[in-house]
């Protein structure tokens, strides 16, 4: 292919690297002039070019490398906060389950209290019904005894004095059983 651009001398054509002709010297002469012009429009542009494009590549080489460590920073700090928020979690869970026992614990008492307080009342109120039905049965006996020793003695005994007596002896009679 460089053949088919350089034109051959038997074609009558110019070839720059015959040295026969003596047109070596002159072609060394115009290279040597136009080395600064090429150097300084062809060369200096290519080389500069590829010096940005090197230097481009290094910075973006950098960015790259710094972006990966800011990434593992930035991962480094997700993990820490992450391993902070289910701590917090826990803590929360844990304080959570404390309110709930004892809570729980209120609620307990609470019930035994009511019950208690419930069984002493009937208690009470089973006390005051047996102290009223024994009230009533001992006004009863009194009755009867006093009906009974009226029929007995042939006469109406129904004074106080005798109602007193009668109650006393009931009473008596109570307490020794």
């Amino acid at each position: 292919m460089i053949a088919s651009l350089i034109p051959v001398a038997s074609e009558g054509g110019f070839n720059p690297l015959d040295v026969q002709e003596g047109t070596f010297i002159w072609t060394l002469v115009i290279f040597a002039i136009a080395l600064p012009f090429m150097w300084k429009f062809v060369f200096g542009p290519i080389t500069a070019a590829l010096y940005a494009r090197d230097v481009q590549a290094s910075e973006a080489a950098l960015a790259a490398e710094k972006a990966r460590e800011e990434a593992a920073k930035s991962a480094a700090k997700v993990e820490v906060a992450l391993g902070d928020a289910q701590a917090e979690a826990a803590r929360h869970l844990a304080t959570a389950r404390e309110r709930a026992e004892a809570r729980e614990n209120d609620i307990v008492d609470k019930a035994k209290r009511e019950a208690t307080a419930m069984i002493d009342s009937a208690r009470t109120q089973i006390q005051a019904e047996q102290e009223k039905a024994l009230a009533t049965i001992r006004a009863e006996v009194v009755e009867l005894s006093l009906s009974a020793a009226s029929k007995i003695i042939g006469r109406r005994v129904d004074s106080e004095d005798d109602r007193r007596l009668v109650t006393d002896l009931v009473a008596e009679q109570q307490e020794n059983v």
